[in-house]
């Protein structure tokens, strides 16, 4: 991995500028770059810039149905996100998944990847080298291009489909948006001429893209695409719904059919209790489950900052899951937590006993443990941090060592046989398909490595009403329900919970209630981790004496002259709440994001999303 970045160094000075064409002849040449398979070997380097930061991935569901935060998002606030404040905003950059350095409006990889396809493709440049190797690094370019426009085809809609680098004075670079069915068959083909050239296919160190991780990147976007078409019907787009979704069962089999070549299965290496958190805790990728990683290297300061975002009482947005979201986590024996009578009122030692085992890889809770200066210590939810109760572990470390910075060591994935499993799932679901095999080798598979006992090889044959009542009322399928309650779990905090909502056409969600503990009665400590020590206190006149260690919450009206942000939902008792007092606010037009309006000014072809 260290090479890798010394080789993107390296790339960087061999092919910096705008303007190729313009670089000094004993910097480099085209023929030394395009005339070679090393030469075609660092440029495609280059592209990997493209991918998100090690922080890039969890800081992307810091605007979903799942977290509450620091501050109602921007985004969401009515009057508060504009065409004209969108460039630069953080976020901007969290709901666009933080993925790359072309989120946004901002077109620079394009030419860059264009560039390469274009010389590359040349034969009196690429004379000497094999047409297979040729057309394996077209396929990573390909790959590449695809990144690019789906990211903006998610985010915008339509926009400008430019398959050739543009100079100044070409007119395509006042192009108008051309119709999101011709961009998405454009990167579809990219695409399939990917996975038919890369000659990759495996890469030990997991963090070079491969064919596999070209199919798992296109059960993705197809999944994605189709049920965009199926559940958004004004784009007039249903009929070609199910050919996007078989593409997208097809090329997660592909994967999923090869175990042998592609190497990949659920990891189970570590036990219920611990298998699903080491991926995203062990330094190195796990290598049965994780396809392609963001790897970091202590040496060259590639760090990310977990540990300080999610538990640091001053960084970020200090994100918390809600309880809404947290019920939706099964019991051991794979029956709804919801279906026990009192689930309701239940204290937060309680409800987290005897559930899936995910949730204790997700959550601070029970017996959960950091080192604090080599000594381990029972760590429950801190109220320093956490608005709910309920405290994300799942990217952290377990020692409180890398709290202060951007110290995390551990290595952040990109994708990983999980996500091809419920990509699979979920397109065979929309299309009617999925049998109990089917279930039995996805759902199934990923339940059991959590601990689950009961519903593993046969689809469920009743709709839950709480994912009815709080998440889908538009949707009776048990199957599909499922599958998405199971999506959110197995996948939380891995960039993806946004535009899973927006594909589905339930942007409102991204309004519900920040809820967090069961709190009984004011001015009562609660031992949150049953290690007899008292954690947290909720008072509207502050307690004398205080006992001493535990933490103590203002749940009063008011905060000094200030609405409280913190209350309980029956004012003396009841779900601890969070940011009622500023109302957040969903309509249609934000499926898509505006255009900032400085880029239309210089484009004045382009046509804003409506209602912006």
């Amino acid at each position: 991995m260290k090479n890798k970045y010394w080789i993107l160094i390296l790339i960087s000075a061999l092919l910096g500028g705008c303007e190729l064409e313009q670089l000094p002849q004993d910097t480099a040449s085209k023929e030394s770059v395009f005339g070679s398979e090393k030469g075609l070997e660092l440029y495609a380097y280059s592209f990997y810039n493209m991918l998100p930061s090690g922080s890039g991935v969890y800081r992307a569901d810091c605007i979903t149905d799942y977290a509450a935060r620091r501050d109602a998002p921007a985004f969401l606030v009515a009057g508060s996100y504009t065409p004209t404040s969108t460039d630069n905003t953080n976020e901007s950059a969290y709901a666009s998944v933080a993925f790359g350095g072309d989120a946004n409006w901002v077109w620079t990889s394009l030419r860059n990847i264009n560039y390469f396809i274009v010389n590359c493709s040349d034969p009196g440049l690429t004379a000497k080298i094999p047409a297979d190797v040729r057309k394996h690094y077209l396929g990573l370019a390909k790959f590449f291009r695809a990144w690019f426009y789906f990211e903006k085809v998610k985010r915008y809609g339509d926009v400008p489909w430019i398959n050739k680098p543009l100079d100044v004075s070409d007119a395509d670079l006042t192009k108008p948006r051309d119709p999101r069915a011709l961009v998405m068959d454009s990167v579809l083909a990219d695409l399939n001429y990917a996975c038919q050239n890369i000659k990759t296919t495996s890469d030990g160190t997991r963090s070079l893209v491969t064919k596999y991780v070209a199919y798992a990147f296109k059960s993705r976007v197809c999944l994605f695409e189709g049920t965009f078409r199926k559940y958004h019907t004004e784009l007039g787009l249903s009929a070609s719904a199910n050919t996007w979704l078989t593409e997208a069962a097809n090329a997660a089999k592909v994967v999923m059919d090869l175990p042998a070549e592609s190497g990949f299965k659920v990891y189970e290496g570590a036990g219920t209790s611990g298998s699903y958190r080491k991926i995203f805790t062990n330094t190195s990728p796990v290598a049965d489950e994780i396809m392609m990683a963001n790897i970091m290297d202590l040496s060259l300061s590639v760090l990310h900052t977990a540990n300080w975002i999610f538990t640091s009482s001053t960084t970020g947005i200090r994100f918390n899951f809600i309880r809404t979201f947290i019920n939706t986590y099964l019991k051991i024996d794979g029956t709804p937590f919801t279906d026990t009578p009192g689930y309701q009122t239940m204290l937060f030692a309680n409800e987290v006993k005897d559930r899936d085992k995910r949730l204790q890889q997700t959550i601070r809770m029970g017996d959960y443990k950091r080192l604090n200066a080599g000594v381990l210590v029972s760590t429950p939810p801190s109220f320093a941090y956490t608005y709910t109760g309920y405290q994300p572990i799942k990217w952290c470390l377990d020692d409180v060592y890398y709290d202060t910075r951007d110290l995390n060591i551990n290595s952040v994935s990109l994708f990983r046989y999980g996500e091809v499993l419920l990509n699979y799932a979920e397109a065979q679901a929309e299309l009617g398909n999925l049998t109990d095999a089917d279930w039995a080798l996805t759902i199934g598979k990923l339940r059991t490595r959590a601990g689950i006992t009961g519903g593993l090889t046969t689809k469920p044959t009743v709709a839950d009403p709480y994912l009815t009542t709080n998440y889908f009322p538009d949707i009776a399928d048990p199957v599909i329900l499922e599958i998405r309650r199971e999506r959110g779990i197995e996948l939380c905090m891995e960039g993806f919970r946004f535009y899973d909502l927006m594909r589905w056409k339930h942007g409102e969600l991204l309004t519900m209630e920040w809820n967090g503990i069961y709190v009984p009665e004011l001015d009562t400590p609660q031992d949150l981790n049953e290690d007899g020590v008292l954690d947290v206190a909720f008072y509207q006149v502050m307690p004398s004496p205080k006992v001493s260690g535990v933490t103590y919450i203002n749940v009063a009206a008011l905060s000094g002259t200030k609405p409280n942000p913190q209350r309980l939902k029956n004012d003396i008792s009841g779900e601890l709440t969070w940011m009622n007092t500023i109302p957040r606010s969903w309509t249609d037009k934000m499926y898509y994001y505006p255009i900032p309006e400085a880029d239309r000014l210089m484009n004045t072809n382009l046509i804003q999303n409506p209602g912006w």
